[in-house]
């Protein structure tokens, strides 16, 4: 049995591992914080266990940021209030070569459907339908990087001796992407890298009776897959699938062919 604090390595190591979705261009006018990653990076911080997948990547985030000799963070997830009503959090101010930084930071799972929107961006959504790359892009834009300028932040940034003007902003977005199973898709503003999978119908599920299947915790869904896990065979995972395909949640399963080839997938109920 893998211990949470392995679990925890492994979702670091997971994080690492997942490419930026986009590189060396504006996608939506949006620029990328571009870091050296370490590869021998470790992680030794304890997480509380019921530490939601969004924090979790903030704290592994910042642990990178802090190995970095080129980087002085200054602050991290600082709330923005109008006296007592917070209107926004900034994820966080640091110095690089000299140079102040406002970064929004982002870790997401997005699937490829194609009936929706009609260019690159708009066909990446959310694996419940929920959420789409657009809206997120959209936010970021419009209401995240320009909370550094709002009239409440200017405390803040005098306290850490910043000017607003000075500052560059750049957003560290990463993704793991899943195509439809055996569908080519074509990538000019994103990074193909951050394909790790493919998804599919719960329908569609037969052709792979021959195959075994895990389904990690939500927390896990960052972990690269795992050979060391109990697998489930076919009908033991069709019983945990309805479940909750019922319940109207697409979940990040693992999947080991016949063959001994290892996968990442999602089963969508839609």
């Amino acid at each position: 049995m893998i211990t949470n604090h392995k679990n925890i390595e492994l979702q670091y190591t997971g994080y690492i591992n997942t490419p930026l979705l986009w590189v060396d261009k504006l996608v939506y006018g949006l620029q990328q914080f571009k870091i050296n990653n370490i590869k021998t990076a470790v992680f030794s911080e304890q997480l509380p266990a019921n530490l939601r997948l969004g924090k979790r990547v903030e704290r592994y985030v910042s642990a990178e940021l802090n190995q970095l000799k080129s980087i002085n963070v200054l602050a991290e997830n600082i709330q923005i209030q109008n006296n007592k009503l917070t209107i926004g959090e900034l994820d966080c101010i640091l110095i690089k070569d000299d140079v102040p930084h406002h970064v929004e930071i982002i870790f997401k799972f997005y699937l490829f459907d194609d009936s929706v929107g009609n260019t690159e961006i708009e066909h990446w959504i959310g694996p419940n339908r929920n959420d789409t790359l657009l809206k997120k892009l959209t936010k970021l834009k419009e209401k995240q990087l320009p909370l550094l300028y709002n009239t409440h932040t200017k405390p803040l940034l005098k306290s850490l001796n910043v000017d607003a003007n000075a500052i560059q902003q750049f957003v560290f977005f990463k993704a793991q992407l899943f195509i439809p199973f055996s569908v080519n898709v074509e990538f000019k503003d994103l990074n193909k890298e951050c394909i790790k999978g493919f998804y599919i119908k719960h329908t569609d599920l037969l052709q792979f009776k021959d195959c075994k299947f895990y389904i990690p915790s939500k927390t896990n869904w960052l972990q690269d897959v795992q050979t060391q896990v109990n697998w489930l065979k076919y009908d033991e995972f069709i019983f945990e699938i309805n479940t909750l395909i019922t319940a109207k949640k697409s979940p990040l399963c693992w999947i080991k062919f016949p063959n001994g080839e290892l996968q990442k997938f999602f089963v969508v109920w839609w």
